[in-house]
């Protein structure tokens, strides 16, 4: 087990590396950059230009930045904000909570939402009850997160005369503000995995459901609530929480625009930000944050399938 989870530390590793290459070269292919941007209607002079790009270190390579900024990272320094000036390492932090809670309510709303009608599904198969489970997933998985929040803004304000908030403020400052500000969010963030965990509970309650040791209980005269909900749901976690993990992460991932949109300062709102002023620091920061979400996530559920069946550790198709 030592052997495997160290096999799939060093994977992760070597996929972080190249994501953070990837962005490097990336970014520095996007025309212009940050002093280009800063001084575009200053009239400053070349040498002007030249010396603030030497300040930035953008007058060398860019695999002699790629070096400078994986030795700064190994020491915790991953660099300074060329707009704010602040260290790029408290930006991201002072951010990182707001876009992680965001998304752990966005799982949690869909994970009970989609479980619930996933089982409703099931115990109702071929129903109207259950085609219309079917078309909501499809539907939800269909369209992007962002365009539900704006088709939910749209409709509460026509219908309701109602917006949420502009300013953000958080839990501790206005809790009822707070609610309001992110309940649009939440729920458009949480619809994509809401719509795969009612399909994927649906499937596996049917599974379940169908089995020779439900026939039996069956028989011994058990309640049907009592087997829908203490046998057949639980023996269909184990699909469903591998996907809730990999949906954890595809939410967190898809914080960028909904974030924007809602003026939430989080990850995926300074991502946004600093794309467009080409903060190459703070770009590298938040994409190898996202990266290492998805990279552990995976790495989680691979050591948990490991713990489960010893199979998967010992076999040579995956060593």
């Amino acid at each position: 087990m030592i052997g495997y989870t160290l096999r799939r530390l060093g994977y992760g590793a070597v996929v972080m590396l190249l994501v953070t290459v990837f962005t490097f070269v990336i970014m520095r292919l996007v025309p212009g950059d940050a002093v280009s941007l800063q001084l575009q209607e200053t009239g400053a002079s070349a040498e002007e230009v030249a010396a603030l790009q030497a300040e930035f270190g953008l007058d060398q390579s860019v695999w002699v930045q790629l070096g400078q900024w994986l030795a700064g990272a190994v020491r915790g320094d991953l660099g300074t904000s060329f707009y704010g000036g602040e260290p790029v390492i408290d930006l991201f932090m002072a951010r990182v909570p707001v876009t992680v809670g965001l998304g752990l309510l966005a799982m949690l709303v869909g994970a009970l939402i989609g479980i619930a009608l996933g089982v409703v599904a099931a115990v109702t198969r071929g129903s109207t009850t259950d085609s219309a489970v079917r078309i909501f997933a499809v539907a939800f998985l269909s369209v992007p997160n962002f365009v539900v929040a704006l088709l939910l803004l749209t409709a509460l304000a026509i219908w309701f005369a109602w917006s949420p908030p502009i300013v953000y403020a958080g839990p501790g400052e206005d809790l009822g503000g707070w609610l309001q500000q992110i309940a649009i969010p939440v729920f458009a963030l949480g619809t994509g995995g809401m719509a795969a965990m009612a399909r994927m509970t649906r499937s596996s309650m049917l599974e379940s459901l169908g089995s020779d040791y439900i026939r039996t209980v069956r028989a011994k005269g058990v309640r049907e609530r009592t087997i829908v909900l203490k046998h057949a749901l639980r023996n269909s976690t184990i699909a469903v929480l591998t996907l809730l993990g990999l949906e954890l992460a595809t939410i967190l991932g898809g914080t960028v625009i909904i974030e924007q949109m809602f003026a939430i300062p989080g990850t995926g709102q300074l991502v946004y930000t600093a794309v467009l002023d080409r903060d190459y620091p703070v770009v590298v920061a938040c994409t190898i944050f996202y990266a290492a979400l998805f990279v552990v996530t995976i790495i989680v559920i691979d050591l948990l399938y490991a713990l489960v069946d010893p199979r998967i550790r010992t076999g040579r198709a995956l060593s």
